[in-house]
């Protein structure tokens, strides 16, 4: 039962990043969706490893590695702008 809600809690966060971004609420470097995705991501491969899933685990890992790609873009795209005021 803990593993399924742990499942249904990391879909509802990945999706509900990627509802932010088509509604045009967030953008792809904003905090609050990469760690959404990066998060939803983890707690998903977390239940993939459990149920042995090795599919699952690398979707989830690789999306959790992409989400972290995200960060080290957004951070770099702050410092660049700070560097230019």
């Amino acid at each position: 039962m803990f593993l399924q809600i742990l499942s249904v809690i990391g879909a509802l966060m990945v999706l509900s990043a990627y509802a932010m971004i088509q509604g045009g609420i967030w953008r792809e470097l904003d905090a609050g969706y990469l760690a959404l995705n990066i998060i939803g991501s983890l707690l998903l491969g977390v239940v993939a490893i459990a149920d042995q899933r090795v599919g699952f685990i690398l979707l989830e890992f690789a999306w959790a590695a992409l989400g972290l790609i995200g960060v080290v873009r957004a951070l770099k795209a702050r410092k660049s702008t700070a560097a230019v005021s």
